[in-house]
């Protein structure tokens, strides 16, 4: 199955009245993939993703998951998916520990309940109703429900919103423990550093299109050129060392002792400018290499207003 494509999404128009939330959307995921779902507010992901999971009809396209139509065929589908909403699908009098349990009851082989509390942090909460639980126990509860059936494939919509360090670092450790299990999962998040750590591949949706898809070193290599800099004795002759250099490389001394180096910086560039500095005498301190994160590229393509 690996390799496989398990969501499959082609031109898909979803419409709100005159407003067209989601218009002409491809995806794409991989099985036994973390696929991360990127795009400013607004921009369609949750959407695209509640289209998937089952709870909105199309207007235009075609939506496979797991080769079944998520609404047609909801009722097969249910048992092999698990999802976690931004928000609702918990009753609000209900305890943590019972809406738990009874999620498991609803599943054939579900993961040990008591296990999955320890893990999760939730032990001291069990027995406090959904609507008294903090914002983080909230999400914990709804990560919990939602993988507790062990799943094919799970939704993450913002899994760590709200949550502190450790509750977050938890809930990686959680999604990196479902890829090597073969569990493919499609998250929603606006945390970069989140996607970075944990997506094997990256969907940016803007204006209810994607616009840029790939894994984050392609998506990073794609933007601007990336920067080597160090800094060493102030006035160094860049004119020689740009003749040593490939073509198409600058070189700037941004102020006194600190330069920039920019181009297609590989090792063969890096050996290039310690060899010139050795050359000529220069100890180059602090030398490190910048490229572009995803938030760089992200904010690239969708902008950089507040939406």
């Amino acid at each position: 199955m690996k390799n496989e494509s398990v969501v499959q999404v082609r031109g898909l128009v979803k419409r709100y009245g005159s407003k067209t939330a989601v218009d002409g959307l491809d995806l794409d995921v991989t099985a036994g993939s973390v696929t991360a779902v990127l795009g400013p507010n607004g921009a369609g992901k949750t959407t695209t993703i509640e289209t998937c999971e089952g709870y909105r009809r199309a207007d235009a396209g075609t939506v496979r998951v797991l080769g079944l139509d998520p609404v047609a065929d909801a009722a097969r589908l249910r048992p092999r998916v698990g999802v976690m909403l931004q928000s609702g699908g918990i009753y609000s009098g209900a305890r943590a520990d019972e809406m738990l349990r009874h999620m498991a009851k609803l599943h054939a082989h579900p993961l040990d309940v008591d296990a999955l509390i320890e893990r999760l942090g939730l032990g001291g909460c069990g027995r406090t109703a959904y609507r008294r639980l903090s914002g983080g126990q909230q999400q914990r509860l709804s990560l919990a429900m939602a993988v507790v059936g062990r799943p094919e494939l799970v939704f993450l919509d913002e899994p760590t919103a709200g949550l502190d360090p450790q509750a977050r670092r938890s809930t990686w450790d959680l999604v990196r423990e479902l890829r090597a299990d073969g569990v493919t999962t499609v998250l929603t998040t606006h945390h970069m550093d989140e996607a970075e750590e944990l997506a094997d591949g990256v969907a940016i949706v803007d204006a209810g299109k994607v616009i840029a898809r790939g894994s984050i070193e392609e998506l990073c290599r794609g933007g601007a050129e990336n920067t080597l800099r160090f800094t060493g004795r102030p006035g160094l002759d860049l004119g020689s060392l740009l003749k040593a250099l490939p073509d198409g490389t600058s070189a700037a001394e941004l102020t006194s002792g600190a330069y920039r180096i920019s181009g297609q910086v590989d090792p063969q560039l890096l050996a290039t400018v310690t060899s010139w500095c050795a050359q000529h005498g220069v100890m180059p301190d602090g030398i490190s290499v910048e490229r572009h994160t995803l938030e760089d590229v992200f904010l690239e393509m969708t902008g950089r207003e507040l939406r």
